[in-house]
């Protein structure tokens, strides 16, 4: 049964959470968004069909939560990205905050506190606040650190990269009406990039946290590292090269098409430079890519992002 607890002054933050077979790691998850700073905090979650006590868990916990409403329920079985698509065009879904959640991380407990005072700066214009991990592995030892990136958000960056991850996402009431609107048009490749991408586009305010705020759990074989030196360049120039890019920008066009409207002017007008660019010759390419100011946040990103602009890779 949902419960709620007295509010005062404090706003309301609701955390979107997409859970799959996500039981080894919920409790923790959970715990450590139970002791966040801030007082008052629904959580929404969406089961994408789990096979195992995930939903015994979320029933359990929701029992014992007491900072705010818990309620969950199936997702639609689609993938993570319909299932968080799901959460953000729920009608009952309500707050003054929203923030995506993953199911095995750990949350550092000032992470809403912090970003509930940088979105309150902007009222009612569409704000999305996010920022660094820290990477740890299954024994939640710290094995690394996502990029330092220094260059300020923009669409012309959203375009060709995804900022942050989900996990670090929060976004006030203004950029979860667009969120919503725009995620009941089309579906998308990620949430994360979609939001970076309308938020962005739709001329909202997108902070970027360069303290890490949330531990990024990796699983097995799947440490990331820092993202910086040869190899991760080889992985970006392998993704480009192997069509994963292309694909994810012929998602990507496809989403901001049936949101064009969302859009402002300049970014209507970035957007379509961009979509030349993914054609005609290459010299073409290349200079609609600079008069279109995209860009990615590292050298080696950027030195990725021409070199699939020179092969039509784009």
């Amino acid at each position: 049964m949902p419960r709620d607890v007295a509010s005062g002054s404090a706003p309301r933050v609701a955390i979107l959470m997409a859970t799959y077979n996500g039981a080894r790691f919920l409790a923790a998850q959970l715990g450590s968004i139970g002791v966040q700073d801030h007082p008052l905090i629904d959580i929404v979650a969406s089961d994408d069909g789990s096979t195992d006590d995930t939903g015994a868990l979320l029933t359990k916990l929701g029992a014992a939560w007491r900072s705010g409403a818990f309620r969950w329920r199936q997702g639609p079985q689609k993938g993570f990205a319909e299932n968080f698509r799901a959460l953000l065009t729920d009608p009952a879904v309500s707050a003054d905050f929203l923030a995506f959640c993953d199911q095995d991380d750990l949350w550092e407990q000032d992470k809403l506190a912090i970003a509930v005072r940088e979105l309150a700066r902007f009222g009612d214009r569409p704000a999305l606040f996010c920022s660094r991990t820290l990477l740890i592995d299954e024994t939640d030892r710290v094995v690394g650190e996502s990029p330092d990136f220094r260059r300020a958000p923009s669409f012309g960056n959203a375009l060709v990269q995804s900022l942050a991850g989900g996990n670090t996402m929060v976004f006030n009431r203004a950029a979860h009406r667009l969120l919503a609107e725009a995620a009941r048009r089309t579906g998308f490749v990620s949430h994360d990039w979609f939001a970076y991408q309308l938020i962005s586009g739709a001329g909202g305010e997108v902070i970027f946290s360069r303290r890490p705020l949330v531990r990024y759990r990796q699983h097995g074989g799947n440490l990331v590292g820092a993202n910086r030196g040869v190899g991760p360049l080889l992985a970006r120039l392998a993704a480009a090269f192997g069509g994963r890019f292309t694909r994810w920008n012929d998602e990507n066009c496809r989403t901001l098409l049936a949101c064009r409207d969302l859009l402002t002017k300049e970014a209507r007008a970035q957007f379509d430079l961009f979509r030349s660019a993914r054609g005609g010759s290459v010299a073409e390419r290349l200079g609609m890519i600079r008069a279109a100011g995209l860009f990615r946040q590292t050298p080696g990103g950027q030195f990725a992002l021409y070199a699939a602009a020179l092969f039509g890779k784009v």
